[in-house]
């Protein structure tokens, strides 16, 4: 029971992605704000630093009000080491395309996992 109990305050999305992937999502009603001032979002373009995306990753990979974090595969293969150590079932990794760059399953990490796990 004590586990059903941690999760049941997993409500939110949180998204690393590009400018249309984020506006999208924001335009579908996923945005929050927090009582921090912390935001479950991060807009990266051209300028944003390979350190700025590290720190969201960890940042919303270790908030407890976060079940599922959605990073755009391109942006993920930036981060492609901290993605692939994450091993935690909560939140919830996936790797989500862009209007600009393709989903390619051979680089998505959770899909590696599950082929690893079913030995293929």
């Amino acid at each position: 029971m004590a586990s059903h109990t941690s999760f049941k305050d997993r409500n939110l999305i949180a998204v690393i992605g590009d400018e249309d992937s984020i506006t999208g999502l924001l335009l579908a009603g996923i945005g929050h704000i927090n009582e921090q001032l912390k935001k479950n979002f991060l807009v990266v373009d051209s300028k944003t630093q390979v350190s700025s995306i590290e720190a969201a990753f960890q940042e919303f990979t270790e908030r407890k009000d976060v079940a599922i974090l959605l990073i755009n595969q391109h942006i993920a293969e930036k981060i492609r080491p901290t993605v692939d150590r994450y091993q935690q079932a909560f939140p919830t990794l996936l790797e989500i395309p862009s209007k600009d760059h393709p989903y390619d399953p051979a680089k998505d990490s959770v899909l590696k996992r599950v082929q690893k796990l079913f030995g293929e």
